[in-house]
């Protein structure tokens, strides 16, 4: 694989950041992910860095070099860090589970495939337009009448997320064959709440995502002013070419087979208290993936 990506997150108008973003990769296999601690709700930056962590640190153990089966994994591991996020509001005593929207890629075989939960959003870009995008899990999506009535629904208001007492909703994408020069863009909503999908796929396919993605949240930024939500983006660049003048390249093909990076903190930011998270309880996390998958075959042998 050879890939061009460039992240960045600002806090905005905000008090925090709650965003928490990052990609990991094996020799054959690429994960991007991007989750938005939801306001209204305590520790939302802890839900999304447990969202982040938890499917890491499955990519990691999963991605040798390639995932079996990644529609399955993207289910299984969102699935076990919503798990994981209740089970830190549960062994804390919290009254509130904190709470996180998610939106995952991974590229492997040439091919593209996400998964998300909540307003997240990922856009795929080719050639300046927008081949495949996310639809938000919010009431305002849900209403497909005219302007004067979606008006009324509250964009932010969620009806599905992680950390949630029900289970999640999740919508599964691809896979889609990329071509060369192909962008993908994970974002939060304090990102395209603020410009319009012209705007975001024109800015991808006219500059390089190392200016596209920065360029992109300081428009944001400035639209929305002083109550701008946390802008919050990871984009990246297919296959590029040798002579590609990014400094944020990444070529696999020196990488050892069983070797792994990764840019998602192993621990929890210092603002966190420092035993946050301590070390992911890799038993149950094994558990809750055993009876996920096991849950998705039995569904799976019904429909046949």
């Amino acid at each position: 694989m050879k890939f061009s990506v460039f992240q960045v997150s600002r806090r905005g108008g905000r008090a925090k950041n709650e965003d928490r973003m990052g990609y990991c990769y094996t020799r054959e296999s690429s994960l991007f992910l991007l989750a938005d601690g939801m306001g209204g709700h305590p520790e939302g930056e802890v839900a999304a860095q447990i969202a982040l962590q938890t499917i890491a640190h499955l990519f990691q153990n999963q991605a040798t070099p390639q995932l079996p089966d990644v529609p399955t994994f993207l289910s299984s591991a969102l699935l076990a860090a919503h798990h994981q996020v209740l089970r830190y509001a549960n062994d804390k005593l919290l009254p509130d589970a904190p709470r996180t929207t998610l939106v995952a890629a991974v590229l492997q075989g040439g091919a593209a495939f996400w998964i998300h939960c909540g307003d997240s959003r990922l856009y795929l870009v080719r050639g300046g337009a927008i081949a495949a995008r996310t639809h938000d899990h919010s009431y305002h999506a849900l209403l497909d009448g005219p302007p004067a009535q979606s008006k009324y629904a509250n964009r932010n208001l969620l009806f599905t997320c992680l950390g949630s007492p029900i289970k999640p909703v999740f919508d599964l994408g691809g896979p889609v064959t990329l071509a060369q020069g192909d962008r993908i863009l994970l974002c939060s909503d304090g990102l395209w709440s603020a410009l319009d999908d012209d705007t975001i796929a024109q800015r991808l396919g006219q500059q390089t995502v190392e200016h596209a993605v920065p360029d992109l949240v300081e428009d944001a930024l400035r639209k929305a002013g002083a109550a701008s939500d946390n802008v919050t983006a990871i984009a990246l660049e297919w296959e590029t070419p040798d002579d590609f003048p990014s400094s944020m390249g990444i070529s696999t093909d020196s990488i050892d087979e069983g070797a792994f990076a990764s840019t998602i903190q192993a621990e929890p930011p210092d603002a966190l208290e420092d035993a946050l998270l301590g070390e992911l309880d890799e038993a149950m996390i094994e558990r809750s993936i055993a009876e996920i998958n096991e849950a998705i075959r039995r569904s799976a042998e019904r429909r046949r």
